[in-house]
Parts: structure tokens; sequence; C-alpha cells
């Protein structure tokens, strides 16, 4: 996969930036929404204004019409808004006397008309007339405009008149569009603000599943066993489903090591049988079928062992820890009394309050591997040691906080060019040299391995030096 393509792939899978977009795109269409709604009660707002202005120029409008003696209708005092004198300012009056029977035929229907309108004339609705409550009309203006007209019938000495006062809606609209324009970075701000206060939101919202993510991972590395219950509500039925898988792997362990030691008790009796057999036919001088029986036998063996230890280590590292002094202590114990053990002076040299990330069973078939071995070849001493292991080798080995844990003899040593086939896997040191050592090499390999650590073996001036690399238990274990 290409590397745009791999990264396009995860911010899709990422629920933090989904829930980030999604409040994202809620906050703007929330804001969008109020937006709308503030300029409709503006705009709302602004009319009723007009229709307080509006009406109080129909009242000076009214005020100031009067009769003279003949009956003519004349506009004695005019509303004083200069905009009434200015041709389309956009402000306009018009009144139409209807006449109040015989006597004022010569002037019944006239219409008179503020300058503002210049030769343009109101067509006031028919629905309000003769009606003396104030109507509201939008009516079409001069220049292809919208009115926003306030008319009323009123009686003056007997005769019905018909006022109207109206204005440009473009004057609304200009209006509304200044407030718009002045409440836009209002808005930026606030969505701004919403945007980081979703931020903050998710980044809450999900601290939960990190803590759930940082529970795996000191499960992972031995300093925790559980992940609990300290969880919301939401996350507990999570964590205890985990907490169940890991209790029902553990006892999946437990029965595939129990499995392991039947089928071992079960294997290593035919194979002692074997080693009986290749001792009777030496014994009776038939070394070439007896060294042919020993071969597929210590063939076997080999693989019986390496394939049980896999089965204990299938489950990986664990959250186990052991005590390597008393581990060290118990194996020289029992090694100490064979044959090759019991000449040997063992030193045990390994502070007790030192803690391993390794299962004691492990740790001690591990050292039991290696302190065999040691006897075969130590001339006087061996010796136990736990030592840290030195930064460079940890950075060559990118495995940090290792300790050493080494058993080392004052034999002879080894070849240096026979190092790597021996720590290589499946390495023998019987097939390298012929000594019969080394047959449990690869199981202590393959033991550090699965806890995390490193198998290495070294030329010392004397001896040889064999050692487990791994991780000290985490405090407090």
């Amino acid at each position: 996969m290409r590397p745009h393509a791999a990264s396009a792939a995860r911010r899709r899978g990422s629920l933090r930036l989904r829930l980030i977009l999604a409040g994202a795109v809620s906050v703007l269409a929330a804001l969008a929404l109020a937006a709308a709604g503030l300029l409709v009660l503006f705009e709302r707002h602004v009319e009723r204004r007009i229709d307080q202005e509006l009406s109080v120029h129909l009242d000076q409008l009214v005020a100031g019409l009067d009769r003279t003696p003949d009956g003519a209708l004349v506009l004695v005092r005019p509303p004083g808004d200069p905009r009434f004198a200015v041709p389309l300012s956009g402000l306009y009056w018009q009144y139409e006397d209807h006449g109040a029977g015989s006597a004022q035929d010569a002037v019944e229907g006239a219409i008179q008309r503020s300058r503002s309108l210049w030769d343009f004339e109101l067509a006031l609705p028919a629905e309000g007339e003769g009606d003396p409550l104030p109507h509201r009309h939008t009516i079409a203006g001069p220049g292809d405009t919208q009115l926003l007209l306030l008319e009323r019938v009123v009686e003056l000495r007997g005769a019905p008149v018909r006022v109207a006062v109206a204005i440009d809606r473009r004057e609304i609209d200009a209006a509304t569009r200044a407030f718009g324009l002045d409440l836009a970075p209002y808005l930026a701000v606030l969505a701004l603000f919403l945007m980081a206060a979703a931020v903050a939101q998710v980044s809450v919202g999900l601290r939960p599943l990190a803590a759930v993510r940082d529970g795996l991972a000191a499960i992972r590395s031995g300093r925790r066993t559980r992940l609990g219950d300290d969880f919301p509500d939401e996350i507990r039925p999570l964590a205890g489903e985990l907490d169940g898988l890991l209790a029902a792997r553990e006892a999946q362990v437990e029965s595939a090591r129990a499995r392991a030691g039947d089928l071992a008790h079960g294997l290593r009796t035919p194979l002692q049988v074997l080693a009986g057999d290749v001792e009777r036919l030496q014994a009776r001088g038939e070394t070439e079928i007896a060294a042919e029986i020993e071969t597929v036998a210590l063939s076997m063996r080999r693989h019986v062992e390496r394939e049980l230890a896999r089965a204990r280590l299938a489950s990986g590292r664990g959250t186990a820890t052991a005590a390597p002094a008393a581990v060290a202590r118990a194996v020289v114990a029992v090694v100490s009394r064979t044959p090759a053990g019991s000449r040997l002076d063992w030193q045990v040299q390994i502070a007790e309050d030192a803690r391993l990330a390794i299962d004691p069973d492990d740790l001690a078939e591990a050292l039991g591997n290696l302190a065999e071995n040691a006897a075969r070849h130590a001339v006087a001493k061996v010796r136990f040691t736990l030592d840290p292991v030195p930064d460079d080798e940890q950075t060559l080995r990118e495995t940090p906080r290792l300790v050493r844990l080494a058993v080392r003899d004052d034999g002879p040593g080894i070849p240096d060019d026979m190092i790597g086939p021996l720590t290589a896997r499946g390495g023998r040191l019987d097939l390298a040299g012929g000594s019969g050592a080394g047959l449990g090499l690869a199981i202590v390999s393959e033991i550090a391995e699965a806890w995390g650590g490193s198998f290495v073996i070294e030329n010392r001036d004397p001896g040889l030096e064999a050692a487990l690399c791994l991780r000290p238990a985490p405090s407090g274990e």
C-alpha cells in the first residue's frame, strides 16, 4: 500500500477523527440554523420598528389634513420628515378623498401624494378600503421596488379619506444584511470555541479507551494481571469481557502445561528404555547398532523436549515473576548430587530481592540445562550471577532494561567459531564438538525469547559463560 493511501486508511479508521468531524459538522449546521433564525428575528424586529415609524407618519398626515369651506381637502401641515420632499427617497405618503355627497362631486376621488413619489401613484389594495383600522401591505413601488405600506380610512368632516404612508423595503434588507455582516465574526469565534469544546469532549470521552489500552499493555508487560472494573459504566462490560478472556486463556495455558507434562512422562520412559538397550548392546560389543540407536534416541529426545517447551511457551510472555536466587539454589541442590556436579564448588551470587519477569518453572528448566552443561566442563567452580546488561549491548539487542543471569564455569571454553552455531536456532555443542553437552541449549534460547529476552554464550578467561538476558519484574511484584 502506498504511504498516502495507508495514511488515508488510518484517518478513515480513526474513531477520534470521526467524532471530531461529526461534532464539527453538527456545530456548523447548528450555527447556520441559528444565524438564519437570528436574521429572520432581526428582520421582524426592524419591520416592527418601521411599522411604528410609519404609524407616526400616518398620524402626522391625518393631523395635517383639513377641508376648506367649499369642502376641498387640503394638507395644512405635511409630515415633518424631509424625505417626503426628496424625489424617490424611499419614504412616501398619499391620500385619496372619496367625498361626502353631492357637494363634493367636484373633488370626489381626488388623489394627492408626496413630492417623493414624483409622478408615481401608489396602487392601494382594495381590501383596506372603508376600514377605519390601520392595514399593513407590501405593494409595488417606483422603479420596481417593494414598499411596506400602512394605510387607513378616516372621516374628515363627514367625508371618508383614505391615507397611506410607505417605505422602501430595501432599507429593511440593508439593515438585515448589515446585521448579518456584524454577526458573522461572532459566529465564527463561537464556531471555533464549540469545535475546541468538541475536541476536548471527544478526548475526555475516549480517555477510558486509552486506559483500556494502557491496561492491556501493562498486562502484556507483566505489570498487571487484569484490567479490573475501574471504568465508566459503558466501558466496564468490555473490560469484564477482556478479563474473562484472559482468565480463559490462562486456564488453557495451564491445561496445555499439564498435557505437556503428561506427554513428557509418557515419552521419557520409552527413551530411558532405549538408553538401557544402548548400554546393553555396547556391553555385548554391538557398538555400531548401539551408536545408531543412541543417535536416534538423542534425536527423539531433542525433538520431544523442544516440542514440549514450545507447547508450554505457546502463550508467549505472561505475568509471572521468579526469584532467580531461590531458583538457582534449587537447581544447584539437584545438580550437585550428580556425579559431575558433586565435585564442584557451586556459588550463587544473586541478590535475594531480585525478581525477573519469567515463570519460575521455565527459569528452573533453563538454568537446569545450563548447570548440567557447566558441570560437564567445569574444573572446580560454577558461579550464578545477576548483573545489568550494559547500555551498549541493550541498544544492540533493542531490548532495554535487561539483566544478565549468567552461569559461568572455569573449564576450557569452546572455540570462538563454534559460538555462532551454538546460539543459532537448533545449535548443539555435542554436534559441534562431541562433548555431549548442549542438548537443551535450543530450549534455553526459546525460553528466553518467549519471555522477551535472549540467550548468549561467551568465552571468559577462564571458562565459558552462558547467560539469559531477561527483563526484571516490575517494582512491587
